[in-house]
């Protein structure tokens, strides 16, 4: 992958995919704040709950949770495949 013979690019692999992780985290929890806003509104309004009536931000709440963890696990696996581009003299002892 790199002319270079030392762990750099292994490094900036390893924050890439942690940046990715932060951001699947963080799609997944605006999915939860999104999903429970309208129990919030419900509680405003004084509405009677049901367990089977799904508003529109269930399911935008649910995509934003769906979205948050394909990203992940798209970074897991981008993540494999830069590792094995690797020479063995790249990635440092004890990982």
């Amino acid at each position: 992958m790199s002319d270079l013979n030392d762990p750099r690019v292994f490094f900036a692999a390893e924050r890439t995919l942690m940046a990715w992780n932060r951001t699947g985290l963080t799609l997944m929890a605006f999915g939860f704040v999104i999903e429970r806003f309208d129990l919030f509104v419900n509680m405003l309004a004084k509405l009677p709950a049901s367990a089977l009536d799904r508003g529109v931000s269930f399911w935008i709440g649910l995509a934003f949770i769906l979205l948050g963890a394909v990203s992940s696990a798209v970074a897991v696996l981008q993540y494999r495949t830069t590792l094995k581009t690797l020479r063995p003299i790249e990635i440092p002892a004890g990982y």
